[in-house]
């Protein structure tokens, strides 16, 4: 198949989506993917690419390429002004950039729902089936971390959420908790497909040599590494709470690799709290290098808000996690939370509880190192099950043609006549 991915993130940003269409051009599928020029997460434009870059590839996939506004501080008029931005142009220079016949259209969406308009305009122009992946509900996600607040706004994102979901022949969904969610917006039901994340290849357990350069970044002692966005929906302040009940056990280090833009507000509080000798913050590292980090942490953390939106989500580090074969330490609710209890990988906290996170950061401190282990190996074990990357590209696949069989049917008849 030709398929095309209209996303707003792609290579050398750091999303699943570049796993997903190398894993398309690895089984033979002609793959060709319409982004903006990347500036996630930092909101400057990478060194190395101008506004106007319009070409590029990744492993062989061709890559079209549209000027967008950097998203800058991801703060108020500036990221309203990435998004739309994107779309607009995704819109007029991919109708006019994108050629020949595409067997089939992807959309992902991580955040925001408008990459859906540029998607459906392709899909009509090239008269070829879209499967739109959500991984972010709105607009119910811009009401849990406050992003908008006007009534009248919130009304119209739920507008533009309908028409995105009415013209998608397939909606995929990255948890099962989303399906009700999208079905309340008048989707059938046999519209929507459990499709959810998995981990990179990379993602596996290693062994590090004795000199490995890692070893010596990180911290002394029993390490709970947290590693992603440093965000307000990450709740940093249950991280920083449990860091302060654990003072007293200095061996315990909370170590945190990644970077956003609550990072200088926790650096902070680290040192207002005088938490400094017992949270490090790494800084940003290459996604290919995670799995040798967590291969020193004795468990690796996940946290979110408390949102209701929030419980129906599963943290794509949760996958990594599983995928890495480590201890899992969750302040999680809902979905995120049921996985980890299933697996029986970890211990899971209610979300914003630091004094629960705290107790089981110790629980975890004091058990035994094969109770750890096997813990590890149950995480393996469950995402082999569950969230293994063939298995998801075999189901993906088998969407695609599925779309593509009830699209014949429908036009078979109009062929007839």
């Amino acid at each position: 198949m030709r398929i095309l991915i209209v996303s707003q993130y792609f290579w050398p940003e750091p999303f699943r989506i570049n796993d997903l269409a190398l894993g398309l051009k690895e089984r033979g599928h002609e793959v060709t993917v319409l982004t903006g020029v990347p500036n996630y997460p930092e909101g400057r434009i990478y060194p190395g690419y101008g506004l106007f870059s319009s070409k590029d590839t990744y492993a062989g996939i061709p890559i079209i390429r549209v000027p967008l506004l950097p998203r800058g501080r991801s703060k108020g008029m500036r990221l309203i002004a990435n998004y739309i931005s994107f779309f607009v142009m995704a819109s007029v220079l991919g109708l006019l950039r994108t050629r020949g016949k595409f067997d089939g259209v992807f959309a992902f969406e991580p955040s925001p729902i408008t990459v859906g308009i540029p998607a459906i305009l392709l899909k009509w122009r090239h008269r070829a089936p879209l499967l739109f992946w959500v991984l972010d509900l709105w607009p119910d996600t811009l009401t849990a971390t406050g992003a908008v607040r006007s009534p009248w706004v919130l009304q119209q994102v739920d507008r533009l959420v309908r028409w995105v979901y009415r013209h998608s022949d397939r909606v995929l969904t990255q948890s099962r908790g989303f399906i009700p969610f999208v079905q309340n917006q008048d989707v059938p039901l046999e519209k929507i497909c459990y499709f959810p994340s998995w981990a990179e290849d990379v993602f596996r357990p290693v062994q590090l040599p004795a000199d490995a350069p890692e070893r010596q970044e990180m911290p002394p002692g029993f390490r709970i590494v947290f590693a992603g966005n440093i965000g307000v929906s990450q709740s940093f302040g249950t991280i920083l709470d449990a860091a302060e009940r654990t003072r007293h056990i200095p061996e315990i280090q909370w170590v945190i690799l990644g970077d956003g833009r609550e990072r200088a507000w926790v650096q902070q509080q680290v040192q207002s709290r005088r938490l400094e000798r017992h949270v490090t913050l790494l800084g940003r590292r290459p996604m290919e290098t995670m799995p040798r980090y967590f291969s020193l942490a004795d468990a690796l953390l996940v946290t979110l808000k408390r949102e209701p939106i929030f419980a129906l989500t599963i943290p794509a580090k949760v996958q990594d996690y599983l995928a890495c074969g480590k201890p899992i330490l969750a302040s999680l609710d809902g979905e995120g939370a049921a996985i980890i209890q299933e697996s029986q990988a970890g211990l899971v906290s209610p979300c914003e509880d630091g004094r629960a996170l705290a107790e089981h950061a110790m629980q975890l401190y004091r058990a035994a190192a094969g109770e750890r282990a096997e813990m590890g190996r149950r995480a393996r074990r469950y995402y082999e099950e569950n969230f293994e990357r063939q298995r998801l590209l075999d189901r993906l696949e088998e969407q695609f043609r599925e779309v593509a069989g009830e699209g014949a049917s429908t036009r078979a008849p109009r062929r007839a006549a």
